[in-house]
């Protein structure tokens, strides 16, 4: 595209004032082609938000997940990670079993992606001190955290997984939902596995593959999500957590960016870290003020 700037008209008023141009931009015609090849298209089926794909006929949901989500640790705040208990982890996993409390006792991080603004990724991402809110279609069910803004959608209209010779991995992965009965079966695939961990920094392969057994409880109050994580290459066998989730009535996602101006006062970031000695130590449970 070419810019071109036409110059100020003489007799500007002061000689001195910075003379804004006039701008005309060119624009050269794109044919219809084009066009129709510029939007990425799904092969052979609908886009979740497609009004035909809306419209058509489908058996009722047992439930509607649409509110505002916030994860329950009534029991302590590390509730949110996943273990213990445990699976028997290789060798990557077990280094990061031993690792992770040496760092701590130095007060130092360890394997703090999500403190580099780094994506937390499925399932960890679910686990963050922030609301999520979901929007529950017949086709899909949109989910935005409150955590830097992440979107995960889980399809519903019947679709499978996509080719893996042109899937483009991500880390909350691609989910596709099933109903069993009561219960919404979620399962995901193709996840990103740069500075993707679980817990305190137990990474996962390619392999990963994530299922939730969803249901509603507590008369719709409460969302109640059994993890099952799979990794036949970090670990054996399955790898099981169930998380509860609150409705959050009084709340509201709000836009959040992993900028420097947010992140200057986390201690997991290396900005916030150096200075996090002059502001002191967090009282959240679990963290001492000891040394």
């Amino acid at each position: 595209m070419t810019l071109a700037l036409i110059p100020a008209t003489a007799g500007a008023q002061d000689a001195g004032e910075l003379q804004q141009p006039e701008v005309v931009r060119p624009l050269t015609p794109i044919p219809a082609e084009r066009l129709e090849q510029m939007v990425p298209k799904h092969p052979g089926y609908l886009g979740a938000l497609a009004p035909e794909n809306l419209k058509k006929a489908r058996p009722a949901a047992p439930f509607d997940l649409t509110g505002t989500w916030f994860i329950d640790l009534s029991k302590g705040f590390a509730d949110y990670m996943f273990g213990p208990p445990y699976p028997k982890f290789g060798p990557e996993g077990v280094e990061a079993l031993i690792e992770a409390p040496k760092a701590q006792a130095r007060g130092t991080t360890y394997r703090d992606a999500i403190g580099q603004c780094y994506p937390p990724g499925m399932p960890m991402l679910m686990t963050r001190v922030w609301p999520h809110a979901f929007i529950q279609l017949p086709t899909a069910i949109y989910v935005i955290s409150g955590f830097n803004n992440s979107v995960r959608t889980i399809y519903l209209d019947g679709r499978e997984h996509s080719d893996p010779d042109l899937v483009v991995p991500s880390y909350n992965g691609e989910s596709i939902g099933r109903w069993e009965g009561d219960t919404l079966v979620v399962h995901t695939t193709y996840f990103e596995t740069d500075n993707h961990y679980i817990d305190l920094g137990i990474p996962i392969s390619d392999q990963f593959e994530l299922i939730e057994r969803i249901k509603l409880v507590d008369g719709g109050k409460v969302m109640e999500v059994e993890y099952t994580l799979i990794d036949p290459q970090m670990w054996q066998g399955e790898w099981r957590s169930t998380k509860r989730f609150n409705r959050a009535d009084h709340t509201d996602i709000n836009e959040a960016n992993c900028i420097l101006q947010y992140n200057a006062n986390l201690p997991g970031t290396n900005l916030g870290s150096e200075t996090a000695e002059e502001r002191g130590h967090s009282e959240v449970e679990g963290v001492s003020n000891e040394k």
